[in-house]
């Protein structure tokens, strides 16, 4: 017999939303490591002692924490979200009766006191020192990379980089503008005008590393290796050298704030530029795990660089004929350094070991001598090329994965493969929240689940 459902829906219905949520659900997971006490502390003298009184922001830090979490990236649509959605609700410790904030709420307190206090930052590491509490941070290894970020901004407002400044009102101009006119200002020298810049977002940069041509930023991920924790979040430019900077600065920032420091720093080809691994050896005293950034190799049959033997003691090469190359060949009266404005000391051999030499053809065919550019980290770089023989290099290989996947969870899972706010602080709070819910999902599996598993085992 065909059952039939009988509509109720003006009946009035008692609905206890803690027995509603199930136990392994994920947001029931995330609310147990979640504690913004002392986000809320934090907060208080920014809010007035006196009038109506606000939004609480732990409120309108859950709605964002579930907007990330389930890759909903409107916040009006996370406003209806919440309103329907009874897990959400519980989350957010609203009753059924209790009304759900206006979505202006969060641009309000996002561009006002949350931007002025650097809320997002705070609510990171605080979720961080969760991690770390329950064990999931070792310090021992930390993984770092950056992944491209498509801007919200449009190709077909984009203009010569020469000619952005005279078409920037101050006056007129929209917040990211002032943001990048405002940074302008504190630098001095000015830096090379980029080749192309947004009217919308100029602290954008043109990049093609992922595809065609677009306006993007980069997220720059510090990880920590034992459990794929994210111990610090950078944005930057979307080029090598700015991102080796932002790796600088969350380890720098890393050790400030948390005491720690890693043994080793593991990274691909863009962070194995000599000027990085002299930081990591002899500033840091950190072991480089990244491969050297080589151009020395050669693919016409002449002999490359390695071919060539450094001899520290004499402070020259050694060709494949065994004739010297020195970065000078007589005395001067005034001491000079030799050193060139690219860091690199050039050694030369001598023309009249050249000209007559039977390897001549393999070795210099267009000129009369050969030259070699060493560069003043060498050494630093020797260190690097001694390790990647070693077996934990190999486990440093694969261990670098882990960052990988966390930007594939970002752009898949979590939908960020284009920012939604604008300018190099709307990329901040974006990149901090995301991966705020990263670390939360990461422990919520690594802690609760097993958790759950465990105890469903034993009885």
């Amino acid at each position: 017999m065909m059952g039939r459902q009988v509509a109720h829906r003006g009946r009035a219905e008692v609905i206890n939303l803690e027995e509603f949520v199930p136990q392994d659900h994920l947001l029931r997971a995330v609310d147990r490591y979640l504690d913004l006490t002392d986000f809320c502390s934090y907060l208080h003298d920014f809010y007035s002692h006196t009038g109506r009184p606000s939004v609480d922001p732990e409120l309108i830090i859950r709605m964002l924490i579930i907007g990330y979490c389930y890759g909903i990236r409107s916040e009006r649509r996370l406003c209806e979200e919440v309103h329907l959605n009874l897990a959400y609700r519980w989350f957010c410790h609203l009753r059924l009766s209790d009304k759900v904030p206006d979505h202006s709420s969060f641009s309000k307190n996002r561009h006002g006191r949350f931007r002025d206090s650097d809320t997002f930052r705070q609510l990171f590491e605080s979720v961080l020192r969760r991690c770390m509490a329950e064990g999931l941070v070792g310090g021992e290894g930390f993984a770092t990379d950056a992944s491209v970020i498509e801007a919200d901004v449009r190709r077909l407002r984009a203009i010569p980089g020469a000619q952005a400044t005279a078409r920037f009102n101050p006056e007129a101009a929209s917040r990211p503008v002032r943001e990048y006119l405002a940074a302008l200002e504190k630098v001095n020298p000015l830096p090379e005008a980029p080749k192309y810049i947004s009217l919308t977002d100029p602290a954008t940069s043109w990049t093609a590393i992922a595809g065609p041509g677009m306006f993007a930023y980069s997220t720059n991920y510090l990880v920590d290796v034992k459990a794929g924790i994210i111990v610090d979040v950078e944005p930057s430019s979307s080029n090598h050298a700015a991102e080796a900077n932002a790796t600088r600065t969350m380890v720098e920032r890393v050790e400030q704030r948390f005491e720690l420091k890693p043994r080793r720093l593991i990274g691909d080809t863009a962070y194995g530029t000599a000027p990085m691994l002299d930081w990591m050896v002899n500033q840091k005293a950190i072991e480089p795990h990244v491969p050297v950034w080589e151009k020395s190799g050669r693919q016409d049959g002449i002999f490359p660089t390695s071919a060539f033997q450094w001899d520290e003691q004499a402070n020259e090469y050694r060709c494949p004929a065994e004739h010297a190359l020195r970065s000078q060949w007589r005395p001067f009266k005034n001491e000079r350094n030799h050193i060139t404005k690219a860091d690199t000391i050039v050694c030369r051999a001598s023309q009249f070991d050249c000209a007559p030499c039977a390897l001549k053809q393999q070795c210099c065919p267009n000129t009369p001598m050969r030259k070699i550019a060493r560069s003043i980290y060498d050494p630093a770089r020797n260190v690097a090329r001694d390790i990647a023989t070693t077996a934990i290099y190999q486990r440093s290989r694969c261990e670098r994965k882990k960052v990988e996947m966390l930007f594939a969870h970002l752009k898949r899972i979590l939908k960020l493969d284009r920012l939604r706010l604008r300018g190099l602080t709307g990329a901040h709070d974006e990149f901090l929240l995301a991966a705020v819910v990263q670390n939360l999902r990461r422990m919520a599996k690594q802690c609760y689940t097993l958790g759950l598993h465990a105890n469903s085992a034993f009885t």
